[in-house]
């Protein structure tokens, strides 16, 4: 009989490709037969709720150069949203998980039953088949964001907290200064917001500078100042 057959069949553990070792291989027209990723939805939550509902935004932040398993995001999506969900209502949160699994993994499978002696070709043709994803994540990058309203920041971080036991290695919990999922800074959005520059855009908001030919524009839409100076927000009230 095949008793080692259940040992080739299970999934490796992740440690096994923790490492970021081999050059990024995506699923390309010459690399076909990849398995579907574990996690297919990235946004949970009120994902159509507008910009403005949601002021507060709480990250976590990868401290490690590794491979996270799509297996791992996915199970951190759902940690992080029952928790959400059960102490802050449904209703209250948007999460998205800001890195996604285009790296595959591979594994030279041998058989290691009795009778596979002649089929086993040990360390000949030793390029592995397609046997999983994972995210290609950095030091200081987001892996997973939440926005929500400010009462809700200590849960939300208690969500973020739980879905870390999810990943592998060094993950930090930072909570933004910017405004919801924009790259805007609260006082600067709110003040935008009173000089009626901000636009909801969705989940983002664009803000109105001082671009394009004058009679193209509403007149709702034209102020004395540009909204920025060399990445520097500026506001109508300063001098």
């Amino acid at each position: 009989g095949c008793r080692g057959r259940g040992a080739a069949m299970g999934r490796r553990p992740a440690r096994c490709y923790r490492q970021i070792k081999n050059k990024p291989y995506p699923k390309s027209r010459y690399n076909r037969g990849v398995p579907d990723p574990k996690i297919r939805i990235f946004d949970v939550g009120m994902k159509k709720f507008d910009v403005d509902i949601f002021p507060s935004c709480v990250h976590m932040v990868s401290w490690e150069k590794e491979n996270i398993t799509s297996e791992a995001l996915e199970a951190a999506r759902v940690a992080c949203n029952k928790y959400l969900t059960k102490h802050a209502g449904k209703e209250a949160f948007h999460i998205r998980i800001r890195c996604h699994p285009f790296h595959v993994l591979r594994i030279n499978k041998m058989l290691s039953c009795a009778g596979a002696d002649r089929l086993q070709t040990g360390m000949r043709g030793a390029f592995g088949k397609a046997n999983g994803l994972c995210a290609r994540v950095g030091i200081g990058q987001i892996l997973l964001s939440v926005r929500t309203k400010p009462a809700n920041i200590e849960i939300a971080t208690e969500a973020i907290r739980r879905a870390k036991f999810k990943f592998p290695g060094r993950q930090k919990i930072v909570v933004s200064k910017k405004w919801g999922f924009t790259k805007y800074r609260q006082d600067d959005y709110i003040e935008w917001k009173r000089e009626g520059r901000v636009i909801s855009r969705g989940v983002h908001a664009q803000v109105l500078n001082n671009k394009g030919l004058l009679e193209a524009r509403p007149a709702d839409h034209l102020f004395l100042k540009p909204a920025f100076n060399c990445g520097t927000p500026l506001h109508e009230d300063e001098d």
